[in-house]
C-alpha cells in the first residue's frame, strides 16, 4: 500500500459519494489499497455487488445486498454521503414500512443468507464513515467507527476485509465433528464390553454396524429428517435398559420398510405385540431406504444403564448432530477402529485443508475459474445460459477414489460441487421476483451417484456411505434456502452410493465404474513399507508387478498408480483423458522408486501435471497421524500446458515436472554397480551382527582394559551415525576388534563372560535366515564383515536430519571402527570433503536420496552417480583449502558435537562463513552463479549426469 494511494482515496471520498453510482469504484479502490490483486477485482471474483437474497419476513421479496465478500464473509450496506448511519428510515420491507436502521437492514439480509454464507462482519458506510460490526460470536450492535481521516493510523482495522481468519463456521464444524467422534468412541467402548467375545468377526461387524445406525438416527432427529426433534430419544427413553436391544432391533426393521409394507397379508402388525402394545410411536418413524438398516443379522447385546445414559444424555440431549462436517466426521468416526487395524490398512485421516491440496489443482480451481467467468458476462441472458450449461457439466462429472476409507475425499468433493451448483442456480434465478418452489429434483442435478469408491474395510464402507448421505442432506437444505416456501423431504433416500467393499489392488476397477465413464481418480491410498505388509499385501504386489521385481520392495502405495495406469489404458475402451491425483509417502519420488516404478509409468504415457513436494500430512483425528507425503497429479497422455509445482509456500510453473518432483526433464538416476574411475571407493561401515555382544560403553571399555590388559589393543572406539553426530570431545562407544588376534584368542576366551558372549553371537548368527550371516557363525569374535579402511577415511552418516543445511561429514582415524550405520569413503581428500559438504552436493542428495520419514538416507548410489566438476589445478587446490577451512572452523569448538555445530539455528559464524566461501567456489566450478537456486543447481547436475 502506498501512502499516495491512500491520500488520494481519502481526498476523493471525504465529501462526496452516491450509493448507486459510486460504491463499486469506492470499494474496488479500497480493496486494491489493501492488496487485493487487480485481476480478482476485474473478474469480479473477490467482491459481489448487488448480491440477490430472498427476504422471508412479512411478505417475501427479493432484496439486494450492496456488496458481499465471500472469502472473508463481509456484508456491506452502503449509503450516500451525508446519510446518518444510525437513523431509521422506511425501506422496502415486504409491504411493512416500519422504519429500520441500516444495520437492521443489513442484519435482515444476513438472516436470510444460506448457512455457509452467514456474515462474520457487517460494514456500514456513507463514504466518509465506516462502521464495523463483528457479528461472529454475538448480536452485539456496538460498532467500531472510523472516518476516512483516521485511516492512515487505523488502516489495520480494515484487515478483516482481506484476511481470512479461520471461519467461525468452519471452526465450529470441526470442533463439533471431533466431539461427535469422541461420543462415538464412548458408545463403541461401552458396547464392546457387552459382548461375550468382542474380538470375533461377528461381534466387530455388529458393533460397527450398530454404531453407524445409531449415529444416523441421532443425526436424523437433530437435522429434521425424523418427524420430531427428539423422536429417537423419546422412543428409547421409557424403555428399560435391558430391553433397548430388542427395541432397536424392531426399530431398524421399521426404518427398513415402506409404510405400506409394515403389515403382513392378514393385516396384522409385522413386528408383533411389542410393536403394537408397548410402543405405538414406532409407526411414526419414516422409511429410510439405502440399505443402511437392511441387515437383520447383527447381534445387539443387552444395554446397561450406563450405555443407555451415554446414548440418551451424552449423545442425544447434550449434543446437536446437525452441525457436524461429514468430511471430518467420517474420519473421526473411523477412528473407533482399533489401532492395529488402522496400521495394517495404512489409513491416515485427512484434514479438509489437506484434501484441498489434492482437489483444488486437480479440478476445483478450474471449475471456480469457469464460474467466475460466467459471473463476469455483462448480459443477464448470457449469464443464465452459461450457468445452465455449467450446472449440466457439473452433473456429468464422475469421481473415483479407489482407497476411499471413510469417504473424506468423495464427501468434500461432493460438497464443493454442490456449492458451485448452488452458485449456478443463483445466477439462473437472477431478476426473478420469487423462485419456483417445485421439488428438489427440479433444481438439483449434482448427485452422490457421481461418486465412486472402493474400501477394504466394511466399517469404513458404512461410514463413507453415511457421510455422503449426511452431506447430501446438508446441501439439499442449503439449496432449499434459495427457494421461498420449499419443503423438500430427504427421506426415503432417493440416491444410492457407489461405495464398494473389496481389495482395490485385486479388483477390476471397471466393475465399479467403467473407465470410459470416469473423469477423475483421487485419494489417499495406504502407505505401507515392506516390513509392515501383511501376507495378503505382499501377494498383492507380487501379482501386480511380478515375483522378484524391484517394485515389490517399494511402498505399497505404488499399487494404486500401477492400477490406475492399467485401468485407464488397457482393455477395449482405453481412456487416457482421465486425470488422477494421489497423496503418497514421499519415498516413491526418491531413490530406487524413480528409475524403476516411475520410469515404467512415464514410458507408458503418464505425465505429471502438478505436484506438491514433501510436506507433513496431518489430520483432524484426536490421535493425529503425521506422515511425510507428496501429492502427484498426473494424466495418461501429454497435455501441452504449464505444469505446477508446489513447494512449501511457493508455486512454480514449468514445462515439465520429473518424478523426483523437480522442474527438469525426465532423468533416471540408476544405482551404479561399479566404482566410477573419478571416485574413491565408498561402502557402508562394518556390520557387527552380534546382538550387541561385541559393543561396549565407554565405562565398560575402561573396566575391561584396567582388569585385563591383554584386551587393551583389541578395544577400539566405535562409531555409528549417532555417535559420529552426537559425540563431543570423547567417544561414547567402543567395540571388541579381534582382527589379527588369533594368537591371543585362547587367553581371551578364558576371560570371565567372554566365552558366553561368543556363544550367544554364534547362536544368533546360526539361526539367521540369511545365508551370509550363517557363514560367519563360526567366527563369533569378529564382526560379520570387515570393511574397515587401512588408512584414515571420510564418514557420512547414513541417516541425517532434513533440517540441516549440510550433512555433517568428516574424517576419522583408521583405528576408529565405523559401523554399518555410516557410509565411508576410502582415501578421501579435503577436496572430496569440500565437494561433498557443498550446497551443490546437498541439493543433489535431497533430490535423489531415499528418505526415512523426512530424514536423508545416504547410499553409495548417491555418491557414485553425483557428477563431479572438471577443474584445473588452481581450482582443485583452492577448493581443497576451503575444505580444510571447514575442518579448522569446527576445531574451534572441540566440546561441541557435529549435531550441535550443524543445528541451522545455532550454526557458528566461523563455520557458516567457511561453508559459504566453499559454496561460492564449488558453484563456480559447476558453472553456476553464487546465488543459484536449488532448482537451478539440480537442473545443472541432471544435465551433467545425462551427458556423461
Amino acid at each position: 500500500m502506498s501512502s499516495k494511494q491512500l491520500t488520494d482515496f481519502i481526498h476523493t471520498w471525504s465529501e462526496q459519494g452516491d450509493e448507486v453510482a459510486d460504491k463499486v469504484t469506492y470499494w474496488n479502490t479500497l480493496l486494491r489499497i489493501l492488496g487485493v490483486p487487480q485481476e480478482l477485482i476485474d473478474n469480479k471474483s473477490y467482491i459481489d455487488y448487488e448480491k440477490s437474497v430472498i427476504v422471508r419476513q412479512g411478505k417475501p421479496f427479493r432484496g439486494s445486498i450492496d456488496a458481499y465478500i465471500p472469502s472473508t464473509r463481509v456484508l456491506i450496506e452502503q449509503k450516500s454521503f451525508g446519510v446518518d448511519l444510525s437513523k431509521s428510515e422506511s425501506r422496502n420491507n415486504g409491504g411493512d414500512n416500519t422504519p429500520i436502521t441500516p444495520f437492521e437492514q443489513a442484519r435482515r439480509y444476513d438472516n436470510n443468507l444460506a448457512k455457509n454464507e452467514k456474515s462474520s462482519f457487517i460494514v456500514l458506510s456513507n463514504f466518509n464513515e465506516i462502521w464495523i460490526y463483528d457479528v461472529r460470536d454475538s448480536l452485539d450492535t456496538k460498532p467500531i467507527k472510523l472516518t476516512l481521516s483516521e485511516l492512515p493510523k487505523q488502516m489495520n482495522l480494515l484487515d478483516f476485509l482481506v484476511k481470512k481468519d479461520d471461519s467461525i463456521h468452519l471452526e465450529k464444524e470441526k470442533k463439533v465433528s471431533i466431539q461427535a467422534g469422541e461420543i462415538v468412541a464412548k458408545i463403541y467402548n461401552e458396547l464392546e464390553k457387552q459382548y461375550v467375545d468382542p474380538n470375533t468377526e461377528e461381534a466387530k461387524k455388529s458393533i460397527n454396524s450398530l454404531c453407524v445406525r445409531l449415529v444416523f438416527c441421532l443425526y436424523a432427529e437433530d437435522a429434521g429428517l425424523f418427524d420430531t426433534k427428539e423422536q429417537f430419544h423419546n422412543f428409547l427413553a421409557p424403555i428399560p435398559a435391558n430391553r433397548i436391544g430388542k427395541a432397536l432391533r424392531t426399530l431398524f426393521k421399521v426404518l427398513d420398510k415402506q409404510e405400506d409394507q409394515r403389515l403382513v397379508d392378514d393385516g396384522s402388525d409385522l413386528f408383533g405385540p411389542y410393536f403394537v402394545d408397548e410402543n405405538p410411536e414406532l409407526a411414526k418413524f419414516p422409511y429410510v431406504n439405502g440399505g443402511l438398516f437392511h441387515d437383520s443379522n447383527i447381534v445387539i447385546p443387552p444395554f446397561t444403564d450406563e450405555l443407555k445414559r451415554i446414548l440418551l444424555e451424552d449423545a442425544s440431549e447434550q449434543f446437536d448432530w446437525s452441525d457436524i462436517s461429514p468430511t471430518i466426521f467420517g474420519a473421526v468416526f473411523e477412528s473407533t477402529l482399533n489401532p492395529e487395524t488402522r496400521r495394517q490398512g495404512g489409513m491416515h485421516y485427512t484434514s479438509v485443508e489437506n484434501i484441498h491440496k489434492v482437489i483444488d489443482p486437480l479440478f476445483l480451481d478450474d471449475l471456480k475459474d469457469e464460474l467466475n467467468k460466467i459471473k463476469s458476462y455483462q448480459t443477464l441472458k448470457t449469464r443464465k445460459k452459461k450457468a445452465i450449461e455449467f450446472q449440466d457439466k457439473l452433473s456429468k462429472l464422475t469421481f473415483f477414489d479407489p482407497a476411499c476409507g471413510s469417504g473424506n475425499f468423495l464427501t468434500e468433493t461432493f460438497l464443493q460441487l454442490r456449492h458451485l451448483e448452488n452458485e449456478a442456480i443463483r445466477i439462473q434465478t437472477e431478476g426473478a421476483t420469487l423462485l419456483d418452489t417445485g421439488q428438489a429434483d427440479d433444481h438439483i442435478k449434482v448427485s452422490i451417484q457421481q461418486f465412486y469408491g472402493i474400501e477394504i474395510n466394511d466399517f469404513a464402507v458404512s461410514v463413507a456411505k453415511t457421510a455422503l448421505w449426511i452431506a447430501e442432506d446438508q446441501m439439499m437444505k442449503e439449496t432449499q434456502d434459495l427457494f421461498y416456501g420449499a419443503q423438500w423431504d430427504f427421506l426415503p433416500l432417493k440416491t444410492y452410493t457407489h461405495i464398494h467393499e473389496g481389495n482395490a489392488v485385486r479388483m477390476d476397477w471397471n466393475n465399479v465404474i467403467p473407465n470410459y465413464a470416469c473423469h477423475y481418480i483421487l485419494g489417499n491410498p495406504p502407505f505401507i513399507g515392506q516390513s509392515y505388509r501383511t501376507q495378503e499385501q505382499k501377494q498383492d504386489m507380487i501379482d501386480l508387478f511380478g515375483k522378484g521385481s524391484r517394485e515389490t520392495k517399494q511402498d505399497y502405495v505404488i499399487c494404486w498408480y500401477k492400477k490406475s495406469l492399467n485401468y485407464a489404458l488397457q482393455g477395449s475402451n482405453p481412456n487416457p483423458s482421465i486425470k488422477c491425483a494421489f497423496v503418497s509417502t514421499n519415498s516413491i519420488c526418491q531413490g530406487e522408486s524413480v528409475p524403476t516404478f516411475w520410469r515404467d509409468l512415464i514410458e507408458h504415457g503418464v505425465e505429471i501435471q502438478f505436484a506438491r513436494r514433501t510436506f507433513v500430512w496431518t489430520n483432524e483425528a484426536k490421535n493425529k497421524a503425521a506422515v511425510h507425503c507428496v501429492i502427484v497429479g498426473y494424466t495418461f497422455k501429454h497435455i501441452n500446458s504449464e505444469k505446477t509445482l508446489f513447494d512449501e509456500n511457493t508455486i512454480q510453473h514449468c514445462e515439465n515436472i520429473n518424478p523426483y518432483l523437480i522442474p527438469a526433464p525426465n532423468i533416471w538416476i540408476n544405482s551404479r554397480a561399479k566404482q566410477p574411475a573419478n571416485k574413491e571407493k565408498m561402502t557402508t561401515g562394518s556390520p557387527a551382527t552380534d546382538g550387541g555382544h561385541l559393543l561396549l560403553s565407554a565405562e565398560e571399555a575402561q573396566q575391561f582394559k584396567d582388569k585385563y590388559p591383554i584386551l587393551d589393543k583389541y578395544i577400539k572406539p566405535f562409531i555409528g551415525a549417532r555417535e559420529f553426530l552426537h559425540d563431543a570431545g570423547a567417544f561414547s562407544r567402543y567395540c571388541f576388534w579381534f582382527v589379527n588376534a588369533d594368537d591371543d584368542l585362547p587367553k581371551i576366551i578364558k576371560i570371565p563372560g567372554m566365552k558366553e558372549r561368543f556363544e550367544q553371537i554364534k547362536e544368533q548368527r546360526s539361526t539367521s535366515s540369511a545365508t551370509r550371516i550363517q557363514r560367519v557363525a563360526n567366527t563369533p569374535w569378529l564382526f560379520a564383515q570387515n570393511r574397515q579402511p587401512d588408512s584414515n577415511y571420510l564418514v557420512i552418516p547414513r541417516h541425517s536430519s532434513q533440517n540441516r543445511e549440510y550433512i555433517p561429514i568428516g574424517f576419522m582415524n583408521k583405528d576408529v571402527i565405523a559401523g554399518d550405520a555410516t557410509t565411508i569413503v576410502y582415501n578421501a581428500t579435503t577436496f572430496d570433503l569440500a565437494i561433498l559438504e557443498s550446497s551443490v552436493h546437498t541439493a543433489w542428495m535431497k533430490t535423489v536420496a531415499g528418505r526415512l520419514k523426512s530424514d536423508y538416507r545416504y547410499s553409495s548410489a548417491i555418491y557414485y552417480n553425483f557428477p563431479m566438476p572438471v577443474v584445473n589445478d588452481d581450482q582443485h587446490n583452492k577448493i581443497a583449502e576451503l575444505g580444510d577451512s571447514i575442518l579448522k572452523a569446527r576445531a574451534m569448538y572441540p566440546n561441541e558435537s557435529l549435531a550441535d555445530l550443524y543445528n541451522p539455528l545455532l550454526m557458528k559464524p566461523a563455520l557458516r562463513n567457511a561453508h559459504e566461501a566453499n559454496d561460492k567456489e564449488v558453484l563456480k566450478a559447476y558453472g553456476l552463479l553464487g546465488n543459484a537456486t536449488e532448482a537451478q543447481i539440480v537442473a545443472r547436475l541432471f544435465e551433467m549426469y545425462e551427458t556423461h
